[in-house]
C-alpha cells in the first residue's frame, strides 16, 4: 500500500523543465519585471482588475506620494515650466504621462543594475511564472474592458449630428476617425469582439499565446490608428502591445517554427504555478472564475451605460434657419455675417448647437421644458451666463423659436433638414455594385 501511494503521489507530480538562463536573459527579465511591474501598478492597468462596475477608480500615479514625486521631476529636472494636466483631460499622452514613463525607466534601469549586481541566481523560473499571471490578466482586463466598450458599442458613438453638416476640412484627425467608425457600427462590433476574444484567450492557461498573438494583432492596429489619426493613447497602446510581446518572447522558438520554419512546434515549456497537478488544476479554475468575474463586470457596466443613453432632444434633428430676427431686425441667412446663426441642432436632450455662417459650431447646454415649450440655455466655460428660448412647432417641419441670448432679443424661423437625403445617412450596405459608389 505504500508503494502504490508513492507512485501515485510520484504521478501526481509535475515535472517542472531544468533551465539555465544566460546572463541576458536573466537581465533582460530584471528589467522588464521592475518596468512592467511599476507601469501596470502606476496606471489604470491595475483598476481593470478591480471587478467594480461604476466605480471611478483614479490611476495611482495621480494620487501621492507618486504625483507629488512626478511633478517634482518636471519642475526642477526636466525644467517644465507649464502646470501639468494629470486628471480629467482624457488625454493619455500628457506631458505629466511622459514624466511618468521617464521616471519608471530611470527607476527600472537603476533597479535592473542594483539587482544584477547583487543577484546571483541563475535562473527566475518560479517568479517568471507567477509575473506572467500578472501580465496575463493586466493585459486582459484591458482588452476585455476596450473590447465590451466597442461591442455594445459606446466608445464610438454613433455620428452626431453637428457633423452630418461640418465640412469635412474642419475635422481633426481623430474626428474623422471617429466618425467614421462610428458610422459603420458593424465594424466597430466585429473589432470590439476581437478584443474581447484576445481578453478571453489570455484567462485560460493553455489558449494564452493564442490570446497574446491576438492581442499582439489587435494592439498593433489599434496603435497605428493612434499614430496615424493623432489619437491621444498611444503612449498607452504602445505598452499594451509590449505586454502582449512580453508574454510571447518566451515562445519565440515555437513560434518560429510553426510560422517559418515548417517544424514540429512542441509543447509549450513554460513552468506550471504548482508543483502538483491538483494544484494546478485548482489554479486553473481559479483563473476562469476570476475571468469571468472580470468579463461579467465590464458587461454590466456598458450594458448599463448603453441602456441608460443619453435620450435625444425632443426636437431632434438639423434645423436650417430660414429667417433670423434680432432685436427685431432681419437677418438672412444668405448673409455672411458671423454672429449669426445658419443652423440650429438638437441633437441630445442636454444639448443644443448653433452653426455660424462661417460653418463653425458653438454649443451650449439645454434644459428643455416640453410642457412650457421652453429651452433654457447655458455656457459651460461661464456659469452666470443664460438665456432663454420659447419654441413653437406648428408643423413637424417648422420651427419657431424666440427668446433672449447674450442679452440680445431673437427669432427664428427654422426647417427641418431631410436626414433621409444625405448619402451617409441614405446609402446603406450593397452585395452587389456594378460600379464603386465613392461619393
Amino acid at each position: 500500500m505504500a508503494t502504490y501511494d508513492h507512485a501515485v503521489q510520484v504521478q501526481q507530480t509535475v515535472q517542472l523543465p531544468t533551465t539555465h538562463w544566460s546572463s541576458g536573459s536573466r537581465i533582460a527579465f530584471r528589467f522588464c519585471f521592475v518596468y512592467f511591474g511599476l507601469y501596470c501598478l502606476l496606471t489604470g492597468i491595475v483598476a481593470s482588475l478591480i471587478p467594480a462596475p461604476n466605480v471611478d477608480i483614479p490611476d495611482p500615479a495621480t494620487l501621492w506620494p507618486v504625483r507629488p514625486i512626478i511633478l517634482w521631476v518636471a519642475a526642477h529636472v526636466l525644467r517644465i515650466k507649464t502646470t501639468l494636466v494629470y486628471t480629467g483631460s482624457g488625454s493619455g499622452d500628457k506631458i505629466f504621462d511622459y514624466v511618468l514613463v521617464l521616471c519608471i525607466l530611470v527607476i527600472t534601469l537603476v533597479a535592473t543594475a542594483i539587482w544584477s549586481a547583487l543577484d546571483k541566481r541563475k535562473d527566475y523560473v518560479t517568479l517568471h511564472k507567477w509575473f506572467r499571471l500578472f501580465i496575463r490578466f493586466s493585459l486582459a482586463g484591458q482588452m476585455l474592458a476596450y473590447g465590451m466598450s466597442k461591442a455594445v458599442p459606446l466608445q464610438m458613438p454613433p455620428t452626431p449630428l453637428f457633423r452630418l453638416v461640418q465640412p469635412f476640412g474642419s475635422f481633426s484627425p481623430m474626428g474623422v476617425l471617429w466618425s467614421s467608425i462610428g458610422a459603420a457600427r458593424g465594424y466597430e462590433i466585429f473589432a470590439g469582439c476581437a478584443e474581447l476574444l484576445a481578453g478571453v484567450l489570455l484567462i485560460f492557461p493553455r489558449t494564452s499565446t493564442l490570446g497574446a498573438l491576438v492581442c499582439l494583432a489587435d494592439m498593433t492596429q489599434v496603435f497605428m490608428l493612434n499614430m496615424t489619426y493623432d489619437v491621444p493613447v498611444k503612449l498607452f497602446s504602445f505598452h499594451l502591445l509590449l505586454l502582449s510581446l512580453f508574454l510571447l518572447v518566451p515562445e519565440f522558438h515555437r513560434l518560429a517554427n510553426f510560422f517559418l520554419l515548417n517544424r514540429v512546434a512542441g509543447p509549450s515549456t513554460q513552468a506550471e504555478l504548482f508543483e502538483t497537478r491538483r494544484a494546478n488544476r485548482t489554479a486553473v479554475t481559479a483563473q476562469v472564475l476570476f475571468g469571468a468575474v472580470l468579463l461579467a463586470a465590464n458587461a454590466y457596466q456598458f450594458w448599463g451605460d448603453w441602456r441608460h443613453n443619453r435620450p435625444k432632444s425632443a426636437l431632434y434633428g438639423i434645423w436650417n434657419v430660414d429667417q433670423m430676427t434680432i432685436e427685431g431686425q432681419i437677418r438672412s441667412p444668405l448673409v455672411n455675417d458671423y454672429d449669426r446663426w445658419r443652423r440650429v441642432i438638437f441633437d441630445y436632450s442636454d444639448q443644443i448647437w448653433f452653426q455660424r455662417m462661417d460653418d463653425s459650431f458653438a454649443a451650449y447646454g439645454a434644459a428643455m421644458d416640453v410642457g412650457k415649450k421652453s429651452i433654457a440655455i447655458t455656457k459651460r466655460n461661464d456659469k452666470n451666463w443664460k438665456g432663454n428660448l420659447n419654441f413653437e412647432r406648428a408643423t413637424p417641419e417648422q420651427l419657431a423659436l424666440d427668446g433672449e441670448m447674450s442679452g440680445h432679443r431673437l427669432h427664428m424661423e427654422l426647417k427641418l433638414v431631410d436626414q433621409t437625403k444625405m448619402l451617409l445617412k441614405s446609402r446603406g450596405f450593397h452585395w452587389v455594385q456594378e460600379y464603386p459608389f465613392n461619393r
